[in-house]
Protein backbone atom coordinates (compact mmCIF):
# COMPACT_ATOMS: atom_id res chain seq x y z
CA UNK A 1 0.00 0.00 0.00
CA UNK A 2 0.97 3.51 -1.00
CA UNK A 3 0.44 4.89 3.00
CA UNK A 4 1.18 8.85 3.24
CA UNK A 5 1.36 10.83 6.75
CA UNK A 6 -0.31 13.21 8.36
CA UNK A 7 0.36 15.61 11.19
CA UNK A 8 -0.55 19.08 12.79
CA UNK A 9 1.77 21.80 13.26
CA UNK A 10 1.93 20.97 16.70
CA UNK A 11 4.06 19.02 16.29
CA UNK A 12 6.87 21.37 15.35
CA UNK A 13 8.08 20.71 11.63
CA UNK A 14 10.36 22.63 9.63
CA UNK A 15 9.40 23.37 6.31
CA UNK A 16 12.67 21.64 5.49
CA UNK A 17 11.83 18.66 7.70
CA UNK A 18 8.67 18.09 6.22
CA UNK A 19 9.63 18.41 2.36
CA UNK A 20 12.46 16.10 3.51
CA UNK A 21 10.07 13.85 5.36
CA UNK A 22 6.90 13.67 2.85
CA UNK A 23 4.81 14.39 5.00
CA UNK A 24 1.47 16.65 5.39
CA UNK A 25 0.74 19.33 8.01
CA UNK A 26 -2.80 20.56 9.43
CA UNK A 27 -2.45 24.01 10.15
CA UNK A 28 -3.70 25.16 13.51
CA UNK A 29 -5.59 28.62 13.32
CA UNK A 30 -4.29 31.24 15.95
CA UNK A 31 -6.91 34.20 16.16
CA UNK A 32 -5.12 37.32 17.06
CA UNK A 33 -7.60 40.53 17.93
CA UNK A 34 -10.12 38.31 15.77
CA UNK A 35 -8.21 38.29 13.07
CA UNK A 36 -6.79 34.75 11.98
CA UNK A 37 -3.12 33.81 11.17
CA UNK A 38 -1.14 30.53 10.60
CA UNK A 39 2.24 29.92 11.64
CA UNK A 40 5.22 30.01 8.99
CA UNK A 41 2.27 31.03 6.81
CA UNK A 42 0.91 34.46 7.63
CA UNK A 43 2.48 35.28 11.18
CA UNK A 44 6.46 34.71 12.09
CA UNK A 45 7.68 33.73 15.52
CA UNK A 46 8.98 37.79 16.24
CA UNK A 47 5.42 39.25 15.09
CA UNK A 48 3.76 36.59 17.20
CA UNK A 49 5.47 37.49 20.29
CA UNK A 50 5.42 41.26 19.34
CA UNK A 51 1.42 40.96 19.50
CA UNK A 52 2.12 38.84 23.00
CA UNK A 53 4.23 41.15 24.68
CA UNK A 54 1.40 44.15 23.11
CA UNK A 55 -1.40 42.08 25.33
CA UNK A 56 -3.04 41.35 21.65
CA UNK A 57 -6.14 38.91 22.61
CA UNK A 58 -4.53 35.58 21.53
CA UNK A 59 -6.72 32.12 21.04
CA UNK A 60 -6.60 29.11 19.31
CA UNK A 61 -8.81 26.93 17.41
CA UNK A 62 -9.48 23.49 15.59
CA UNK A 63 -8.36 23.30 11.71
CA UNK A 64 -12.10 23.85 9.94
CA UNK A 65 -13.51 20.09 9.32
CA UNK A 66 -13.97 20.95 5.59
CA UNK A 67 -10.17 21.98 4.67
CA UNK A 68 -8.95 18.52 6.73
CA UNK A 69 -11.48 16.24 4.21
CA UNK A 70 -10.62 18.39 1.32
CA UNK A 71 -6.39 17.70 2.47
CA UNK A 72 -7.68 13.81 2.97
CA UNK A 73 -9.60 13.96 -0.19
CA UNK A 74 -6.73 15.44 -2.41
CA UNK A 75 -4.34 13.04 -0.97
CA UNK A 76 -6.02 9.63 -1.50
CA UNK A 77 -6.19 10.99 -5.09
CA UNK A 78 -2.19 9.73 -4.90
CA UNK A 79 -2.16 7.31 -1.67
CA UNK A 80 -4.37 4.12 -0.64
CA UNK A 81 -3.90 5.19 2.75
CA UNK A 82 -3.54 8.15 4.98
CA UNK A 83 -1.96 7.66 9.00
CA UNK A 84 -3.56 10.86 10.64
CA UNK A 85 -1.33 11.42 13.76
CA UNK A 86 -3.00 14.92 15.65
CA UNK A 87 -2.06 15.99 18.94
CA UNK A 88 -3.38 14.45 21.96
CA UNK A 89 -7.25 14.38 22.58
CA UNK A 90 -6.82 15.87 25.97
CA UNK A 91 -5.66 19.06 24.67
CA UNK A 92 -7.73 19.57 22.07
CA UNK A 93 -11.09 18.76 19.87
CA UNK A 94 -8.83 18.18 16.51
CA UNK A 95 -8.15 14.36 17.58
CA UNK A 96 -12.16 13.58 18.17
CA UNK A 97 -13.22 15.95 14.74
CA UNK A 98 -10.52 13.77 12.79
CA UNK A 99 -11.92 10.37 14.03
CA UNK A 100 -15.27 11.93 13.60
CA UNK A 101 -14.71 13.04 9.73
CA UNK A 102 -12.44 9.28 9.56
CA UNK A 103 -16.14 7.54 9.70
CA UNK A 104 -16.52 8.84 6.31
CA UNK A 105 -13.35 7.51 4.52
CA UNK A 106 -13.26 3.64 6.11
CA UNK A 107 -10.44 1.77 5.51
CA UNK A 108 -8.61 4.68 3.97
CA UNK A 109 -8.05 7.64 6.92
CA UNK A 110 -6.58 5.76 10.71
CA UNK A 111 -6.61 8.15 12.86
CA UNK A 112 -4.09 7.87 15.69
CA UNK A 113 -4.59 9.15 19.26
CA UNK A 114 -1.56 8.49 21.19
CA UNK A 115 -1.61 11.40 24.07
CA UNK A 116 1.59 13.04 22.52
CA UNK A 117 2.56 16.65 21.81
CA UNK A 118 5.23 18.95 20.48
CA UNK A 119 8.80 17.09 20.26
CA UNK A 120 7.28 13.65 21.71
CA UNK A 121 4.61 13.76 18.69
CA UNK A 122 7.22 14.36 16.41
CA UNK A 123 9.03 11.37 17.39
CA UNK A 124 5.60 9.19 16.85
CA UNK A 125 5.35 10.46 13.23
CA UNK A 126 8.90 9.35 12.33
CA UNK A 127 8.05 5.83 13.93
CA UNK A 128 4.92 6.06 11.54
CA UNK A 129 7.30 6.84 8.73
CA UNK A 130 9.98 3.68 9.89
CA UNK A 131 7.06 1.47 10.09
CA UNK A 132 5.62 2.11 6.66
CA UNK A 133 8.86 1.91 5.18
CA UNK A 134 9.02 -1.86 7.06
CA UNK A 135 5.49 -2.36 4.93
CA UNK A 136 3.93 -2.81 7.77
CA UNK A 137 -0.18 -1.84 7.41
CA UNK A 138 -1.82 1.21 8.22
CA UNK A 139 -4.74 -0.71 11.03
CA UNK A 140 -1.06 -2.18 12.35
CA UNK A 141 0.56 1.19 13.13
CA UNK A 142 -1.87 2.94 14.66
CA UNK A 143 -2.36 0.05 16.88
CA UNK A 144 1.72 -0.02 17.62
CA UNK A 145 1.62 4.57 18.38
CA UNK A 146 -1.44 4.12 20.62
CA UNK A 147 -0.01 1.50 22.65
CA UNK A 148 3.29 3.12 22.76
CA UNK A 149 1.95 6.39 23.00
CA UNK A 150 2.43 6.78 26.60
CA UNK A 151 6.28 5.81 26.41
CA UNK A 152 6.69 9.35 26.48
CA UNK A 153 7.58 12.00 29.33
CA UNK A 154 7.42 15.75 29.03
CA UNK A 155 7.55 18.80 31.63
CA UNK A 156 7.40 21.94 30.87
CA UNK A 157 8.38 25.24 32.85
CA UNK A 158 6.33 28.04 32.50
CA UNK A 159 7.89 31.60 33.21
CA UNK A 160 4.65 33.17 33.95
CA UNK A 161 1.09 32.37 35.03
CA UNK A 162 -0.45 34.82 33.19
CA UNK A 163 -1.15 33.44 30.04
CA UNK A 164 -2.46 29.96 31.84
CA UNK A 165 -5.04 32.57 33.92
CA UNK A 166 -5.91 34.37 30.55
CA UNK A 167 -7.16 31.00 28.69
CA UNK A 168 -8.46 29.97 31.81
CA UNK A 169 -6.48 26.99 33.44
CA UNK A 170 -6.15 28.82 36.99
CA UNK A 171 -8.19 31.20 38.83
CA UNK A 172 -6.47 35.29 38.95
CA UNK A 173 -6.13 34.72 42.52
CA UNK A 174 -3.57 32.02 42.17
CA UNK A 175 -2.08 33.69 39.59
CA UNK A 176 -1.36 36.67 41.61
CA UNK A 177 -0.12 35.12 44.60
CA UNK A 178 1.97 32.91 41.78
CA UNK A 179 3.35 36.39 40.16
CA UNK A 180 4.53 37.94 43.59
CA UNK A 181 6.22 34.61 45.23
CA UNK A 182 7.80 34.66 41.87
CA UNK A 183 6.40 30.67 41.11
CA UNK A 184 7.59 28.04 38.03
CA UNK A 185 5.03 26.00 37.77
CA UNK A 186 6.43 22.75 36.04
CA UNK A 187 3.90 21.22 34.38
CA UNK A 188 3.35 17.09 32.57
CA UNK A 189 1.52 15.51 29.79
CA UNK A 190 0.48 12.69 31.62
CA UNK A 191 -2.19 10.77 29.25
CA UNK A 192 -4.32 12.78 27.28
CA UNK A 193 -3.75 15.81 30.18
CA UNK A 194 -1.49 18.67 30.55
CA UNK A 195 -1.44 18.62 35.01
CA UNK A 196 0.91 20.74 37.67
CA UNK A 197 3.53 18.06 38.54
CA UNK A 198 5.35 21.15 41.08
CA UNK A 199 5.90 24.41 41.81
CA UNK A 200 9.36 25.65 42.12
CA UNK A 201 10.23 30.06 43.58
CA UNK A 202 12.67 30.78 40.92
CA UNK A 203 13.75 28.82 37.53
CA UNK A 204 16.93 27.51 38.70
CA UNK A 205 14.82 25.38 41.14
CA UNK A 206 12.25 24.30 38.26
CA UNK A 207 15.05 23.33 36.46
CA UNK A 208 16.13 21.11 39.08
CA UNK A 209 13.32 19.77 39.36
CA UNK A 210 12.89 18.94 35.94
CA UNK A 211 15.98 16.76 35.72
CA UNK A 212 15.47 15.13 38.63
CA UNK A 213 12.36 14.26 37.34
CA UNK A 214 13.54 12.56 33.68
CA UNK A 215 16.59 10.85 35.95
CA UNK A 216 13.82 9.70 38.15
CA UNK A 217 11.58 8.15 35.03
CA UNK A 218 15.39 6.80 33.45
CA UNK A 219 15.27 4.76 36.78
CA UNK A 220 11.49 3.69 36.67
CA UNK A 221 9.48 4.00 33.67
CA UNK A 222 12.76 3.80 30.91
CA UNK A 223 15.01 1.13 33.07
CA UNK A 224 14.91 -1.35 30.42
CA UNK A 225 16.62 1.17 28.00
CA UNK A 226 20.37 1.91 26.83
CA UNK A 227 20.45 5.84 27.53
CA UNK A 228 21.46 6.00 23.81
CA UNK A 229 18.06 4.70 22.50
CA UNK A 230 16.06 6.69 24.01
CA UNK A 231 15.32 9.72 22.77
CA UNK A 232 16.16 13.26 24.35
CA UNK A 233 14.65 16.85 23.28
CA UNK A 234 14.45 20.05 24.98
CA UNK A 235 11.87 22.83 23.87
CA UNK A 236 11.18 26.60 24.33
CA UNK A 237 8.94 29.75 23.72
CA UNK A 238 10.73 32.56 22.34
CA UNK A 239 14.68 32.74 24.54
CA UNK A 240 16.26 30.92 22.58
CA UNK A 241 19.66 31.33 24.76
CA UNK A 242 18.55 30.44 27.99
CA UNK A 243 17.08 26.83 26.29
CA UNK A 244 20.78 26.20 24.87
CA UNK A 245 21.97 26.68 28.52
CA UNK A 246 19.86 24.79 30.02
CA UNK A 247 20.56 21.90 26.97
CA UNK A 248 24.14 21.94 28.63
CA UNK A 249 22.96 21.69 32.09
CA UNK A 250 20.40 18.77 31.21
CA UNK A 251 23.26 16.65 29.60
CA UNK A 252 25.81 17.23 31.67
CA UNK A 253 23.24 16.28 34.43
CA UNK A 254 21.74 13.28 32.82
CA UNK A 255 24.90 11.95 31.98
CA UNK A 256 24.52 12.36 28.03
CA UNK A 257 26.06 14.19 25.33
CA UNK A 258 24.78 17.15 24.02
CA UNK A 259 24.63 16.01 20.76
CA UNK A 260 21.82 13.37 21.76
CA UNK A 261 19.53 16.35 22.65
CA UNK A 262 17.01 17.16 19.87
CA UNK A 263 16.31 21.54 20.09
CA UNK A 264 13.20 22.77 19.36
CA UNK A 265 11.11 25.54 19.47
CA UNK A 266 7.30 25.19 20.66
CA UNK A 267 4.88 25.70 17.99
CA UNK A 268 3.00 29.11 18.79
CA UNK A 269 -0.62 27.48 19.07
CA UNK A 270 1.56 26.19 22.42
CA UNK A 271 2.95 28.97 23.06
CA UNK A 272 -0.86 31.08 23.02
CA UNK A 273 -1.40 28.62 26.29
CA UNK A 274 1.90 28.82 28.37
CA UNK A 275 3.51 32.11 26.91
CA UNK A 276 7.27 33.17 26.44
CA UNK A 277 10.32 31.86 28.63
CA UNK A 278 8.71 28.32 28.96
CA UNK A 279 11.41 25.54 28.90
CA UNK A 280 10.60 21.62 28.27
CA UNK A 281 12.43 18.36 28.21
CA UNK A 282 11.27 15.31 27.11
CA UNK A 283 12.18 11.64 26.73
CA UNK A 284 10.68 9.02 24.23
CA UNK A 285 11.22 5.34 22.90
CA UNK A 286 11.25 5.30 19.61
CA UNK A 287 12.09 2.60 16.40
CA UNK A 288 15.46 2.58 15.07
CA UNK A 289 15.47 5.08 12.21
CA UNK A 290 18.82 4.88 10.46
Amino acid sequence: MKICVVTDDNAGFSKQEINELGIYVVRMPILIDEDTYFENISIDEKTFYQKMADNADIKTSQPAPGEIMELWDNLLKTYDAILHIPMSSGLSEECNTAKVLAQNYEGKVFVVDNHRISVTLKAAVRDALKLIKEGKDPEYIREYLTKDGLNSTIYIMVDTLKYLKKGGRITPAAALIGGALHLKPVLTLLGQKLDAFKKAIGTKKAKLIMIDAIKNDLATKFKDYKKEDLIFSMAYTYDFDEAIQFKKEFAEAIGIDEKQIEMNPLSLSVATHIGPGALAVTVSNHLKWN
